[in-house]
């Protein structure tokens, strides 16, 4: 059983936190992404307000099933205490075999727990053409030798 990561948070915490939420995220199982907040989360995410775990299962699998092949990289931008705030990039293709890179910033908020309780996420999509994909690795867990977004340019 992995350690919990509680705030108030430093900058390895930080980073770790982070990058468990990615891994979780490239799951792509919205159960085990959902486990990482508070029953009574709550969420912005583009314009839509989510309350609560069973909607972010609902919410998720909604995403899954429209954003096919779905790769995501997150970075830590800052922290303070319980806030951590990260911008990330994903890549994925609708069921037409367009693709896309969504560029977004989140804020978090978490318990004493280490759950999170807040998350607000802005996020753009960009159509890219197949050969402008950076995101090869197989479906799952982004290799730790694979670049970051920093080291992408993105």
């Amino acid at each position: 059983m992995s350690k919990v990561i509680k705030p108030p948070f430093d900058r390895e915490s930080a980073v770790l936190k982070v990058r468990i939420a990615e891994d979780a995220w490239n799951s792509r199982d919205p159960e085990r992404v959902a486990t990482g907040y508070s029953v009574d989360c709550v969420w912005r995410n583009r314009v839509e307000f989510i309350h609560g775990r069973d909607e972010i299962v609902a919410f998720l699998t909604r995403k899954w099933r429209r954003e096919l092949d779905y790769r995501l990289i997150k970075e830590l931008w800052a922290y303070e205490g319980s806030r951590i705030a990260v911008r990330f990039a994903y890549e994925w293709r609708d069921d037409s075999g367009f693709w896309f890179r969504s560029y977004g910033n989140e804020n978090w908020e978490f318990r004493e727990d280490g759950l999170m309780s807040y998350r607000h996420a802005s996020i753009n999509d960009l159509p890219i053409s197949e050969s402008d994909r950076a995101f090869r690795w197989p479906l799952g867990r982004r290799p730790d030798e694979h670049p970051g977004l920093t080291d992408l340019g993105l």
